[in-house]
């Protein structure tokens, strides 16, 4: 074998293990997992418009698979307690009633996020980001605790900036609304005189007279699950 061959052959050899160190040095992750923590507040018929009105506490867990640098999909588990009081509220009620309610509730549910730039720390030729606003929606299941138990359909809303502080590490905050499906969700006690499931006598619908509740949480989540190639689907 000529000189030349062997160095053609030498040079060929040692850029396959630069190109597979680089490749292996761009790594990209498909899972994270994390906690989350922040505050609750409720709207309903004892707060129609006030943002933060009684907030409570609220926290939980996640776990996010990331199909690629723009869409995720992520499922948590939330507990936060949420009150209200129609004195406060600046409505008036039938006969001057007035009531007031407090109650913890846990979630269980599903999100779709799009992040508006590719997240990530690595992968510049693709123009990717490690600083990211994003949208989500989806849906989950709502239980209320208390002497008389809620349960419903929640549709979530929200937007959030998520930055990975380093490899691995993501730093989250976000914002959603959760839309519920039903009037009851202020209503903790049986028997009542008076309470805020259709207080007015008015039926509700899907897109009326129901309740909401918001979180507004920061989020931190570990990557895991290696994914060499993240360059499908980012289009």
């Amino acid at each position: 074998m000529s000189k030349r061959k062997i160095l053609f052959a030498f040079i060929l050899v040692i850029s396959s293990v630069l190109s597979f160190i680089k490749l292996k040095a761009q790594d990209d992750y498909k899972y994270e997992i994390g906690g989350m923590a922040g505050t609750s507040f409720y709207m309903g018929d004892a707060n129609k418009t006030k943002l933060y009105q009684n907030p409570g506490l609220s926290a939980g867990i996640i776990f996010r698979y990331n199909k690629d640098l723009r869409w995720s999909v992520k499922n948590n588990f939330v507990i936060g307690k949420v009150s209200g009081d129609t004195q406060s509220s600046g409505n008036k009620f039938p006969h001057g009633q007035q009531t007031s309610f407090s109650r913890m509730f846990y979630e269980l549910g599903s999100q779709v996020e799009f992040n508006f730039f590719n997240y990530s720390d690595k992968f510049g030729y693709l123009g990717a980001k490690r600083f990211s606003p994003y949208i989500f929606t989806g849906i989950g299941f709502t239980l209320g605790a208390g002497e008389k138990t809620f349960f419903d359909v929640n549709v979530p809303l929200g937007v959030g900036v998520k930055y990975k502080i380093k490899d691995r590490l993501n730093l989250g905050f976000e914002f959603s609304f959760r839309k519920l499906f039903s009037d009851s969700f202020d209503v903790t006690k049986k028997n009542e005189n008076f309470n805020l499931d259709e207080p007015y006598k008015i039926k509700g619908s899907v897109l009326k007279n129901n309740d909401w509740y918001s979180l507004t949480m920061i989020t931190l989540t570990w990557d895991f699950g290696t994914r060499v190639c993240p360059c499908l689907n980012i289009d």
